[in-house]
């Protein structure tokens, strides 16, 4: 529990408060004019604030001498414009603009800090185009999405609301207890010490919320990982007759959450009423006061009217100050986690004279190629090897032999620490990225569909195809009667996980985006792994039409379906240990023979 306190603390605390602070600010100089006009309005309300209470004092003390004089003499009481009511309809105005300055202030900052959270969220993802592969294989999406979402909404709110307050209740607290203090030392120590009472009070709950907080978190993550678990292996928990231990297992973590649940709430719930119910005290200790000091002479009514309003405006604030405060440090390193992924080392940048293929012939070469995640540690060493246009290479390997990571350095997602990569002679260096990739489609294992229509996803990476164009590259997958059994045809609109698909159909979908794309080069990544064995043969056909004339690199794990190529590359600990055809392989009888001949044992 202590190690959780301590993570939720160093997430709510800035390593760099100041550098963070000054960033920030700097992000708002292009608002300077709307800031200028909220500070204006801060000193205008926070100044109606504290002189309302002095003038109201000054009115109802007017009030009640009228009252007492009119009941003295017999007369009727009555407020006419120069008999009080000058004064009543000045502070009425009083009043009307210190809600027009509250209005002016809370608006102005709510669109400071919303068009700020709209600058940053566009910045990053500009930012998440730049930066390369390494990035995201070093971070989990959940962190990056965090800090697009909720670190910015809570900057946005802090601003909006925290930082607002806090700077009124400072400009407010200050004023008041100035006046408090002219009007009666005693009574003002009284109201202090009650507040006193009230900060330690919250300071102590404070403390234990964020510990109940650490709890709800560890909590709520043990049921969320149950349940996901659960849900995805629903099928083997029934096959084996696990349904009760499973109901029971969730029900003890469900309950675990309840119960720090209802901690956390409590704590968070009750620190008000607490605060609420020493303020009250207060009022009733000033209240006895005030009344002995009205019974002697030495206050006014108007006058301890007037401090009460200053104790009931002052209250609050105080209390709440720490948290005011801790909202504050929590938005500062919400900000400092937001640069610190705009700081990120991006990708290297084009060349400014860089060469653009408008359509490779597919001539591909890696010469003396060389490659690590770190420099200091190479993946991959010497890898030489030549492609001619129209040739299928057939990449070949155990799992982590470097397969992907080859057609990665390919494409350009990594740069290489060593050697060359060339197309059609050009190295991929001294070429834009986009001019580059445009000459590759790419179908992988793990597919990849959108929120859309059918017809969108195909068209994905050729936005201005026809409908014919895109309907005749859904026949070339094999995929187009499927399509149209559809509910609205090439119109169904899926949704971002395209979970009214199987795998297969996703897989279909994204052959055919290549069929539409028609690139010179194809990468094919286990295209077929996800369809049945008539479907796999019927997409075998279209491909090797559509690999007629075009240079192919195909990953694949069953041999069988790659005894055709032209050249075949073994790979083994980041190594190209063999390469050749099918036959030659063979008749090496190294370890590409052994692996061909134990898939047909």
């Amino acid at each position: 529990m202590a190690q959780n306190v301590k993570k939720i603390q160093n997430v709510n605390k800035a390593q760099n408060v100041w550098k963070t602070t000054v960033r920030l600010a700097e992000r708002l100089h292009g608002q300077r004019v709307r800031l200028t006009i909220v500070g204006i309005s801060i000193i205008i309300y926070v100044g109606l604030s504290i002189w309302n209470p002095v003038y109201s004092a000054k009115v109802i003390d007017l009030l009640w001498t009228n009252i007492q004089a009119a009941w003295k003499s017999g007369t009727p009481f009555a407020i006419t414009w120069d008999h009080m009511g000058r004064e009543l309809f000045q502070l009425t105005v009083q009043y009307f603009f210190t809600w027009i300055f509250y209005y002016l202030q809370s608006y102005l900052m709510a669109n400071v800090a919303e068009t700020l959270t709209c600058t940053l969220r566009t910045e990053i993802s500009c930012k998440l185009n730049r930066l390369p592969l390494r990035f995201f294989d070093r971070n989990k999406a959940g962190e990056i999405l965090s800090r697009v979402t909720s670190d910015l909404d809570k900057v946005a709110e802090v601003l909006q609301t925290g930082l607002l307050k806090l700077i009124v209740a400072i400009g407010t607290i200050i004023g008041s207890l100035i006046v408090m203090f002219i009007y009666s030392v005693p009574l003002t120590l009284i109201f202090l010490l009650f507040m006193l009472a009230a900060i330690l009070v919250t300071k102590a709950v404070s403390r234990m919320s964020l510990e109940s907080a650490a709890a709800r978190q560890e909590t709520i993550g043990v049921l969320t990982g149950i349940a996901e678990e659960y849900y995805k292996g629903r099928d083997v928990i029934k096959a084996y007759n696990h349904e009760q231990q499973s109901i029971e297992q969730v029900k003890k973590a469900a309950e675990e959450n309840r119960i720090a649940n209802q901690k956390a709430d409590f704590l968070t719930n009750c620190v008000n009423p607490l605060i609420r119910l020493l303020t009250r005290l207060a009022h009733v200790v000033v209240a006895v006061i005030a009344g002995k000091a009205m019974l002697d002479g030495t206050m006014t009514v108007g006058v301890v009217q007037a401090f009460f309003q200053y104790v009931n405006q002052t209250a609050e604030p105080m209390t709440e100050a720490s948290y005011m405060i801790n909202s504050l440090q929590s938005a500062i390193a919400s900000a400092e986690r937001t640069f610190e992924l705009l700081d990120e080392t991006e990708e290297i940048p084009d060349k400014e004279a860089a060469a653009d293929i408008a359509r490779a012939e597919g001539h591909i070469s890696f010469d003396h190629v060389s490659f690590g995640y770190d420099p200091d540690k190479l993946l991959m060493k010497d890898i030489s090897f030549h492609a001619e246009p129209g040739q299928k290479i057939a990449v070949v390997g155990s799992t982590g032999a470097g397969k992907t990571t080859l057609i990665n350095l390919l494409m350009r997602f990594y740069e290489i620490n060593s050697g060359n990569i060339t197309v059609d002679g050009v190295p991929t260096t001294e070429m834009t990225r986009s001019g580059l990739r445009q000459n590759f489609g790419m179908v992988l294992q793990d597919t990849w569909l959108f929120g859309g229509t059918v017809a969108e996803n195909i068209a994905y990476g050729k936005p201005d195809a026809t409908r014919e164009e895109i309907e005749e590259a859904a026949k070339a997958a094999k995929v187009d009667y499927f399509i149209r059994t559809m509910p609205k045809g090439y119109d169904t609109v899926l949704d971002n996980e395209a979970s009214n698909l199987s795998a297969g159909q996703k897989q279909l979908l994204t052959i055919a985006r290549v069929f539409l794309c028609n690139p010179p080069v194809l990468i094919l990544d286990e295209a077929t792994s996800s369809v049945d064995t008539r479907t796999e043969v019927e997409i075998g056909k279209a491909m090797k039409k559509l690999m007629k004339g075009r240079t192919s690199f195909v990953i694949a794990h069953r041999l069988s379906t790659i005894r055709d190529a032209d050249m075949i590359l073994f790979m083994e600990k980041g190594n190209i240990i063999e390469q050749g055809n099918h036959k030659e392989l063979l008749a090496k009888d190294g370890a590409y023979a052994k692996l061909y001949y134990s898939q047909f044992e």
